[in-house]
């Protein structure tokens, strides 16, 4: 997958897309790359009682531990994203990742400074890299692999942070979208091993449109003939390029498509254009069974079924101890900003604060630049307020 600045913005995003339709492109400067790491568990046991004799998760690391260990901060990916899916909050162009020039001194305008920070940018299990159904042997090939959850991907990190890189406290959790669901699900589970979160487009709980929607994309996936139960032996294009098309129309909010915000990345692009390149190329070079698989993830995600809270979400909300930096869109359609507020009424120490922004779901990344600033100030000013 290339590795332009908007497909690092979001792995999903409209601007991935919509950069191929952009008429003038400029060369884009060195950055700093994240370290790739390759984690493995042996008989991992997934929440399902399903023992994968060997797992894996594939993770980035920017900048180092210090030597108190107190400033690492875990970055969990999103919907089939990989580690390279938070660089709209990383400052990649440090004098450290480029040599010393008249620009070394510039303030940056990014809230993670790699050279203060510990960061780890993991993949979530299904995204193609870490373990999912395209990559792992029988029994458990394609449709055979199990369903695994958001809390099975946290105890896969928490083992990952102990045993590989001798993390036993994070700064912070932060997170967008997936990423902000397995943020709430750090605080509920390991409510003493991090100091506070930060979910953007995210929330603790998949309510019932969110998982009708996510049915909606699931089917049209698995209607098409060539998907065959999920033993394809080339993938379902029709059923993929269907899958793309709904996901498009709640990507954005709706006033985002009748001011025709698409032309801010690509000004001579007409509807027709934009709606075929989506169909087209949203999901470059996918796997359906690890399209599926998150959808499945992230459906099913509920903090309330957390072991000893029974099912009761908002009794697992009361139970975070640490600050929470709560950051919905405002014209999210895929976690709506009325679902944080409910949420953050249980929260003991949260900070609600909805993302002015007419880009819907990407906006908790930073889709546009006034958001981007939004966040990147206001997450800077959360972490440096220990008192919070």
């Amino acid at each position: 997958m290339s590795q332009s600045p908007k497909i690092i913005l979001f792995a999903l995003l409209a601007a991935s897309t919509l950069s191929a339709l952009a008429q003038n492109t400029k060369p884009e400067p060195k950055k700093l790359e994240p370290t790739e790491h390759t984690f493995l568990l042996h008989n991992f046991r997934t929440e399902s009682g399903v023992v994968l004799p060997e797992a894996k998760i594939v993770y980035g690391t920017y900048g180092h531990l210090n030597a108190a260990g107190d400033n690492a901060i875990l970055l969990p990916s999103h919907y089939m994203a990989e580690m390279h899916g938070y660089e709209w909050l990383i400052d990649t162009t440090l004098p450290s990742a480029t040599a010393p020039g008249p620009d070394a001194s510039t303030p940056s305008t990014k809230a993670l400074d790699p050279n203060r920070y510990f960061l780890i940018a993991t993949e979530l299990f299904g995204n193609g890299r870490s373990s999912s159904p395209s990559n792992t042997p029988e029994p458990f090939h394609g449709p055979r692999f199990p369903v695994t959850t958001i809390r099975d991907n946290i105890e896969a990190v928490h083992q990952l942070l102990i045993t590989e890189l001798g993390v036993h406290h994070l700064k912070a959790v932060i997170g967008f979208s997936m990423g902000a669901q397995q943020a709430f699900q750090w605080a509920v589970s390991y409510p003493d091993f991090i100091d506070r979160i930060v979910a953007t487009s995210g929330t603790a709980k998949t309510y019932g449109h969110g998982i009708a929607r996510n049915e909606s994309e699931i089917n049209a996936i698995t209607t098409d003939a060539a998907f065959k139960g999920g033993e394809y032996t080339t993938e379902p294009e029709k059923g993929i390029q269907s899958f793309s098309l709904v996901w498009t129309a709640w990507l954005y909010s709706q006033e985002w498509w009748r001011r025709e915000l698409w032309k801010t990345e690509s000004p001579n692009a007409t509807l027709a254009q934009i709606i075929e390149n989506y169909r087209l190329n949203f999901i470059p070079h996918a796997d359906a069974n690890n399209l599926i698989l998150q959808m499945r993830t992230w459906e099913q995600h509920d903090v309330g079924t957390t072991p000893g809270f029974y099912g009761d979400v908002e009794k697992a909300l009361a139970s975070i101890k640490v600050p929470v930096l709560y950051m919905p869109s405002e014209t999210d359609l895929y976690f709506p900003v009325g679902d944080a507020r409910y949420e953050a009424r249980f929260i003991p120490h949260c900070t609600l604060m909805p993302i002015p922004s007419l880009w819907g779901h990407p906006a908790g990344a930073g889709a546009s630049p006034a958001d981007e600033k939004f966040l990147n100030e206001h997450i800077a000013a959360f972490l440096a307020d220990s008192h919070s």
